[in-house]
């Protein structure tokens, strides 16, 4: 589901770009920032989306796993996982002006879009359901570390929180005979 996810914004981004600009020499791909060697992993005139955390939710974890019926038979279902994503948008252009045009519009496409639903967006999976997309302001000691975890030079970028990517596996984890009769005992006292 986190795949589906990122390439669901992906894909909207890079439509709301094209849109905007009537151009393909902005266009945001899937990358890490840097390489094995420390170079930048995404090319220039680019910007580039990455993952740098994934945190469960845990406000909206079920705890008790689901009971359904499926093919004939009672299965339990464990319960689902529910993530947040944070992740980072980052421009990697020559002319430094050119990038903060380019983040620009990526700030511009959130804010014409905070939410994305199936029913108004039918390019979502309807297993996603809905994701809601929430701007990070970080502290300068915020965004200092995030740069060296992910061992780069800053660049301009903007980070986002993506609520609630869920993950059920589709297995049963146990199949229970189903409920064929029901008995009762009613004794005076």
């Amino acid at each position: 589901m986190i795949d589906q996810a990122l390439i669901f914004i992906l894909d909207q981004l890079n439509a709301y770009i094209l849109s905007r600009t009537n151009s393909t020499n902005v266009e945001v791909k899937l990358s890490k920032i840097v390489d094995e060697a420390g170079k930048y992993a995404f090319p220039e005139e680019t910007i580039a989306l990455t993952v740098f955390n994934l945190e469960e939710d845990h406000i909206f974890k079920a705890q008790l796993p689901e009971f359904t019926f499926l093919n004939g038979q009672h299965v339990r279902l464990e319960p689902e996982l529910k993530f947040n994503l944070h992740v980072m948008f980052a421009a990697n252009f020559k002319v430094y002006e050119e990038a903060w045009k380019a983040i620009s519009l990526v700030l511009t496409f959130f804010q014409a879009h905070p939410n994305f639903t199936t029913e108004e967006f039918p390019a979502l999976s309807p297993q996603i359901g809905k994701l809601t997309i929430e701007l990070e302001s970080l502290s300068f000691e915020q965004l200092n570390q995030i740069w060296t975890y992910l061992g780069a030079k800053h660049l301009p970028s903007v980070t986002y929180k993506i609520r609630m990517v869920v993950i059920q596996d589709e297995v049963a984890s146990g199949i229970q005979q189903p409920i064929t009769s029901i008995k009762t005992n009613i004794q005076n006292r």
